[in-house]
């Protein structure tokens, strides 16, 4: 008899010990259940860059990496592990801020919180040795002379759709070309002479070429206040004066709208002309204080950076109506909104393709450290708000992420069509690079 009640309480005690199975395995979330409600029910940490492993935890997920996506703004993460109640996931470079979606299969569920992705700028060398000399070669084997601690104030960077960068290069009195894979060559001038003289290559002649600029065409523009010229340059190097200075020129740049180049010059009362056919130039902004770097944006409105009263400018497209976008006109370092940050002898601009602005922040007739900017800042687009984009008030030379690099004296500054910024560093005798990831 006993026998028998053994063998009757068998399949119940079977059917007991698989639904304690199952409510366990639904419990835990050790196996997806397709059709059922998922959830994020945290995730740490909520802000970070490349390479940040955010560790997500919620329901019905499953054990098996290969059947979860999470994806941030667009951008999928690599899944590293999963255990069926939490998710591991590294975010990738660019990724952006965004809701983290996780999808097992047809099934997704969407985080209430925002995960803010941190930028990080790494700043690299990408030519120069560090002293000042002549030598063409690839990368740290070249040579450039932009001053050290004297007078030179060169802010001459520039960079094409090949990503070929070319400088201004006043201590040797010639224009150089770095491609793309750092090789630095001379485009135009000879180091060793001094002058003035139309030509090809090094038979052309510079004095002290302060800035450069490139037109659709690929001709580079010069402007030389040794010489008060402004100089088109063909790609094969081939260099003719297009227009003489009404005031020595300091910096150039390329209108799209018209095509004509603009020079500024770096005095007080200073002005910005256009010349509108070659011979022919004229003032169209009066009375700056020292402008020094200019620069256009796609739909030809007029950067301009005023050296003397600490401010950026902008002139509106044909009407040329000048309005402060940044600076409170207060010499120091200061971050924030337009109207409350603070420069200090700005000097060297740059645009990117979104509009905002890059401003090489140490212009003073010594590159001192002394000045209290040796960074790269960054005035927003949309806000115009103003922050730090490399480097601090410490001048010196690191490679580095941020704030952790160092420049000393960084006058010209320029960005190609990815993003990467490229930095002429005066008293470092190197040009640098910033990438964003």
């Amino acid at each position: 008899m006993q026998r028998i009640i053994q063998l009757l309480l068998l399949p119940s005690t079977f059917f007991l010990l698989a639904a304690l199975s199952t409510g366990c395995s639904k419990t835990n979330g050790f196996q997806h259940h397709t059709g059922s409600a998922m959830a994020v029910d945290s995730f740490i940490p909520s802000k970070g860059g490349l390479g940040t492993e955010i560790l997500i935890s919620g329901l019905n997920y499953t054990t098996d990496t290969n059947q979860v996506a999470v994806i941030i703004n667009g951008h999928q993460l690599k899944v590293v592990k999963v255990d069926g109640r939490q998710i591991m996931a590294v975010v990738p470079a660019k990724c952006g801020s965004g809701h983290i979606i996780v999808k097992i299969g047809n099934d997704s569920v969407v985080s209430a919180g925002m995960f803010n992705y941190q930028y990080a700028h790494i700043v690299s060398t990408l030519a120069g040795k560090g002293t000042a000399g002549f030598a063409n070669g690839n990368g740290t084997e070249a040579e450039f002379s932009f001053g050290g601690q004297n007078w030179y104030r060169s802010m001459g960077i520039t960079v094409d759709s090949n990503l070929n960068v070319y400088v201004a290069d006043p201590g040797n009195h010639c224009i150089r070309k770095i491609d793309s894979s750092g090789n630095v060559t001379t485009l135009a001038g000879d180091p060793t002479n001094s002058g003035y003289a139309d030509g090809k290559g090094a038979a052309a002649r510079f004095s002290l070429p302060y800035d450069v600029a490139l037109d659709p065409a690929g001709n580079i523009w010069s402007v030389d206040p040794g010489n008060w010229d402004i100089r088109k340059i063909a790609p094969d190097g081939t260099a003719v004066t297009w227009a003489w200075g009404g005031q020595a020129p300091w910096s150039i740049s390329i209108d799209p709208i018209s095509g004509d180049p603009f020079y500024s010059s770096c005095a007080n009362p200073g002005n910005v002309y256009q010349v509108t056919a070659q011979w022919n130039s004229s003032a169209i902004i009066s009375g700056l204080d020292y402008p020094a770097g200019i620069r256009f944006d796609r739909s030809g409105n007029l950067y301009v950076v005023g050296n003397g009263d600490n401010v950026v400018h902008k002139f509106s497209v044909s009407t040329w109506t000048d309005s402060v976008i940044a600076g409170n006109g207060t010499a120091g370092y200061v971050d924030g909104p337009a109207t409350q940050a603070e420069f200090s002898a700005p000097w060297g601009l740059g645009l990117d393709a979104a509009g905002n602005l890059y401003i090489a922040g140490n212009g003073t007739w010594d590159g001192g450290s002394y000045n209290p900017d040796q960074s790269i800042r960054y005035v927003d687009a949309g806000t115009r708000a103003v922050s730090t984009f490399a480097g601090s008030g410490t001048s010196g030379y690191i490679d580095g992420v941020g704030a952790a690099a160092a420049f000393s004296a960084p006058t010209g500054v320029c960005v190609d069509k990815n993003g990467t910024v490229y930095i002429l560093d005066k008293n470092n005798n190197r040009i640098r690079k910033i990438i964003t990831q």
